[in-house]
């Protein structure tokens, strides 16, 4: 009898639990995928820019680290040779380095027997070339860090916009659920329109913290070769 009651009794608090276990809402993970999908159509051109954006920093970056390398005693040798008039060897050796010193300095040296001002010029003006291939298409990382928290913004407004629409649609029968369905819509575009900008705009100043230091070098020897065009006269 006592074995009967207590059978009972278990089945009785396992039905209760199983009631209270259907009834409980079951939690969501969340995920990158999941939060891309609730944020709406304005995760789609903030994608886009993020891919972009990464794609345009990792060449640039590879880029310009090439162009900033320097060929060990480069300068050494083409004043060695400039000094006992072997300019053809000089041409030779800046056109077996393939960099932006190299074509610069070649430049230089195919005006030898010029005005000393010619020279400078040319060289200022191949320099000049040789800087605008390397920002090529960082400017589009400076759009993306100021385009991407608008997108953001952008979105944030839809989802409230929706966020109320329901509401109003719904009338007498407002459900929490409504809101915070458009709420959490805009929060992720908020949230991934800044993260965007945020890493567009960092790797924008480290490409341009980059170039300046091939700026300071490509001046630097620029100068070098006038001051060696000048040593042959003194």
């Amino acid at each position: 009898m006592i074995k009967s009651i207590l059978l009972q009794v278990q089945l009785g608090n396992q039905a209760v639990a199983d009631t209270l276990a259907a009834d409980m809402p079951t939690e969501e993970t969340l995920s990158f995928f999941s939060l891309a999908l609730k944020g709406g159509i304005v995760m789609i051109p903030l994608f886009i820019l993020s891919v972009v954006a990464i794609y345009i920093f990792i060449e640039r970056y590879m880029a310009i680290s090439k162009a900033s390398k320097e060929e060990y005693n480069f300068m050494n040798n083409i004043r060695d040779f400039i000094h006992e008039g072997r300019i053809d060897s000089a041409k030779s050796l800046c056109k077996n380095n393939q960099s932006p010193l190299a074509r610069m300095i070649a430049k230089g040296i195919t005006r030898i027997g010029r005005p000393l001002n010619d020279i400078n010029a040319a060289i200022e003006n191949v320099g000049k070339l040789e800087v605008a291939k390397l920002e090529k298409n960082i400017a589009f990382l400076s759009t993306v860090a100021g385009a991407a928290p608008m997108l953001g913004f952008l979105g944030t407004v839809m989802g409230m916009v929706r966020a109320f629409y329901n509401m109003a649609m719904a009338g007498n029968n407002i459900d929490i659920a409504l809101l915070a369905g458009g709420i959490y819509e805009a929060m992720i575009t908020t949230i991934t329109g800044l993260i965007v900008g945020i890493i567009g705009y960092i790797c924008y100043n480290i490409l341009v913290a980059r170039i300046e230091k091939v700026v300071f070098m490509l001046e630097a020897r620029a100068t070098e070769f006038m001051d060696l065009l000048h040593e042959p006269a003194s």
